[in-house]
C-alpha cells in the first residue's frame, strides 16, 4: 500500500521518473504473489493504482537503494539483523508531519500496523496514515533534476 500511495505521489509531482521504487518484506511467506485484495480495495477506493509483486529483501538491496524504509519495530530490527546500513534505514511514520519531531528516537515514532488479520476497515485506517507519511517521505527527498 505504501509503495503504491508514494508512486502515486511522485507521479503527481512530476519526479516519478528519477526514482525507483520498490516494495518487500522481510519474509518470504507471500513472495510471488499480489497485494492483498483489501489494500487493492482501500486504494481503489481512492484511485490509487495497485501494481506489485510481492518479493523478499535482498542483501543487495541495501547497495542498490539510497533509503529503506520500514514500517515498525520488527521489520527495523530484521533489516538492520540482515545487514541493512543504519544510516540508510527509516520508519515511515518518522516521515509524517506529526511525527518528524521524534524520527530520531525510534521508540517515539509509531508504526505503520500490519491489517492482514484485522477487519477489512482496518486497510483504510492503514491508507489514512500512509498518505500523510508518503508525502513527507517526498517531501523529505533530494530529488536530482
Amino acid at each position: 500500500m505504501a509503495e503504491a500511495i508514494f508512486i502515486e505521489q511522485a507521479a503527481a509531482a512530476g519526479v516519478l521518473d528519477r526514482l525507483e521504487v520498490d516494495s518487500c518484506g522481510t519474509g518470504a511467506w507471500h513472495v510471488g504473489g499480489g497485494a492483498d485484495p483489501r489494500t487493492v480495495s482501500a486504494c481503489g477506493r481512492r484511485g490509487t493504482p495497485v501494481k506489485h509483486v510481492a518479493r523478499q529483501v535482498e542483501v543487495a538491496d541495501f547497495a542498490r537503494y539510497d533509503l529503506i524504509v520500514a514500517m515498525d519495530h520488527s521489520n527495523f530490527k530484521n533489516l538492520l539483523a540482515l545487514g541493512c546500513p543504519e544510516n540508510k534505514l527509516r520508519l515511515m511514520r518518522g516521515f509524517d508531519p506529526e511525527h518528524v519531531a521524534v524520527a530520531g528516537d525510534l521508540s517515539a515514532v509509531p508504526v505503520v500496523p500490519d491489517p492482514y488479520h484485522d477487519k477489512d476497515d482496518e486497510f483504510d485506517t492503514v491508507y489514512s496514515m500512509l498518505v500523510p507519511a508518503c508525502r513527507g517521505l517526498l517531501d523529505a527527498m533530494v530529488i536530482p533534476e
